[in-house]
């Protein structure tokens, strides 16, 4: 992995490649060993190498950070948060690393259940040796009715926590100094539904993050940030499209650069019909992305969520195309058990999805993901940061006790490309305070979209926000993985940008031109309110098609060495021959 700096970045790589379909390797002994137990929680860089470590959850009380290393296995049990810490009888119930006072080094914030249904905070802080203080936490006073949703409400680039408390108020608690301070948020009561799906993420293009609800009246709550405020805005379509709804996903399902809304639903009380929807910003109702669940004979089904474990999509790139795809736990409608089963984001070929032009098709015949049996959570992950998205899936075969966690790599062989983009708090550049690596912040709110040309000569985008859900296992990754199809045409723009202050209209957003494929991109918006200012570092990550191109064009040069060789060689013979026949001429002038 080299570092380049995009200021003076000007050449082309010629890039080769195979295609290929998807096969996965399990390879979970080479990443947990005999530690692969447990309910992955979440994802971070803890210890600020640039490396993602896991965050997992053993027996529903303690807490390991799995940290990310260059020996197998590969991710190794380093910090632990137990039951010597924490209140008796607690349950972890969920786990948002982010920087929650500003220093620029990851802290661990815990949600939890203490003898009662209410939700409890915890937040445990970073110490620079690269570890946590277990002496110096941080209990919030304030219960919630759910797991709160971490969001950048003050636009500060410092996440913030945003909830309902008991007594029940909407509110938003910020820290300063460690010390937390909470306030009414929003200018009208919201009564949410438990659990939520809220999300933080921009929703009108305007690469300011604006804030979504789940709630109990109308089902859905959409809060527009205009000046740094939320404001309410009318919801369309206002009524979801069946009573059971699962979570709520927000991707940009078609590539045009908008964020769409997909929601998972079950079409009975019983969840033997299912269907996936798709509400788009620029329309009216609710579209049909995804509807037949039949597998020859058998039909399949979601599984009815619970508080603890809604319905959820986890959505990613696997196979770098442009569209997300998702991962899902369907179960067996005759009681066949339960499957993890790939979404692939095809092509639409019936009229239901003809508006938006994009649907889903259920990968049947993936064996290795049917090969887990009992599955309960499936989800994407880059394991070896080189773009691709692997898959971790959790399983449960006695239905009690810990979740046992497998690792599949994703060895996706195609003339297919990436940019991998992850912005940081911009609290500090290169300079930080005890020298500290900005890295491990997780940042939420930061919104992502690039254009480019196909290799057809088509306008080309997509986008996504960085880390809009935080409650109910999102499981979403701190950077964003954007697939560019087989064009390997350098990007013609990057735009980022990043929430604004109460009170600032200007938006803040920067743009980076001529970024080059299968790159990873960590922009430092340092001063927030000087886009211009900010800093980008390009990582490239030479891919399986870059080491054919290293390799043929190796081969060619000693080709053609080789040639040159003989020629030179024969070349040599001939002049020695003729330099002899020369010596041994009679020369008539002598005589």
């Amino acid at each position: 992995m080299w570092m380049i700096n995009v200021n003076i970045l000007a050449f082309l790589i010629i890039f080769l490649g195979r295609y290929g379909t998807l096969a996965l390797q399990d390879v979970t002994v080479d990443l947990f060993g005999a530690e692969n137990h447990g309910t992955v929680a979440a994802f971070g860089d803890f210890n600020s190498d640039k490396q993602t470590d896991i965050f997992i959850i053993r027996e529903r009380s303690e807490l390991l950070i799995f940290l990310a290393d260059v020996k197998a296995p590969y991710f190794k049990p380093k910090v632990h948060i137990g039951s010597d810490v924490l209140p008796r009888d607690s349950i972890i119930t969920s786990v948002v690393p982010g920087d929650y006072d500003g220093d620029s080094q990851m802290d661990v914030l815990l949600t939890l259940q203490i003898k009662s249904d209410k939700t409890t905070v915890f937040i445990f802080w970073a110490k620079n040796n690269q570890t946590l203080d277990m002496d110096d936490f941080l209990r919030l006073n304030e219960t919630f009715t759910d797991q709160p949703l971490v969001m950048d409400f003050n636009g500060d680039m410092i996440p913030d926590i945003f909830g309902v408390t008991t007594p029940p108020s909407t509110v938003a608690c910020y820290f300063k100094s460690r010390i937390p301070k909470c306030e009414n948020a929003l200018n009208s009561s919201v009564k949410m539904r438990i659990p939520h799906s809220n999300a933080f993420t921009d929703l009108n293009k305007d690469f300011t993050a604006d804030l979504f609800l789940t709630t109990e009246g109308p089902m859905f709550e959409t809060w527009i940030s205009k000046d740094g405020n939320f404001h309410k805005m009318d919801v369309l379509p206002p009524h979801p499209p069946a009573k059971t709804v699962g979570q709520s996903s927000f991707v940009d399902f078609d590539g045009d650069g908008y964020q769409d809304h997909l929601l998972p639903v079950c079409l009975d009380d019983a969840c033997q019909r299912s269907a996936i929807y798709l509400a788009h910003p620029n329309h009216t109702e609710w579209v049909p992305v995804l509807s037949d669940f039949q597998r020859r004979e058998t039909v399949w089904g979601f599984v009815p969520g619970t508080p603890s474990q809604p319905l959820t999509l986890h959505l990613g790139d696997y196979n770098l195309d442009g569209f997300p795809d998702a991962l899902v736990v369907l179960r067996n409608t005759s009681g066949g058990g339960q499957l993890a089963f790939l979404l692939e984001n095809v092509p639409c070929n019936n009229a239901s999805c003809h508006s938006i032009g994009r649907m889903f098709r259920i990968h049947w015949d993936q064996s290795d993901l049917g090969a887990i049996p009992h599955a309960v959570i499936a989800t994407f992950f880059d394991i070896y940061e080189d773009g691709i998205l692997d898959m971790l899936v959790l399983s449960q075969p006695g239905g009690k006790g810990d979740f046992i966690v497998h690792a599949l790599k994703n060895n996706f062989e195609a003339d297919a490309y990436f940019v991998k983009v992850m912005v940081l708090s911009g609290l500090c550049s290169n300079v930080c305070p005890d020298q500290v690596k900005p890295f491990g912040v997780n940042q939420p709110g930061p919104y992502v979209m690039y254009t480019t040309v196909d290799s057809n000569g088509y306008l080309k985008n997509a986008s996504a926000g960085q880390l809009s859900q935080s409650a109910h296992f999102s499981l979403q990754l701190p950077y964003t993985v954007l697939g560019l199809g087989r064009s390997a045409n350098f990007l013609d723009h990057l735009y980022v940008g990043i929430p604004r202050e109460p009170g600032v209209t200007a938006i803040r957003k920067q743009e980076w031109t001529a970024i080059i494929p299968n790159s990873q991109l960590i922009v430092i918006p340092y001063p927030h309110n000087e886009p211009r200012s900010w800093s980008a570092k390009l990582y490239l990550t030479p891919s399986n098609s870059v080491l054919l191109t290293a390799i043929a064009l190796i081969g060619v040069c000693v080709f053609i060495l080789v040639i040159i060789g003989i020629l030179h060689w024969q070349e040599k013979k001939a002049d020695d021959r003729e330099k002899r026949q020369e010596a041994h001429r009679f020369h008539f002038d002598a005589m």
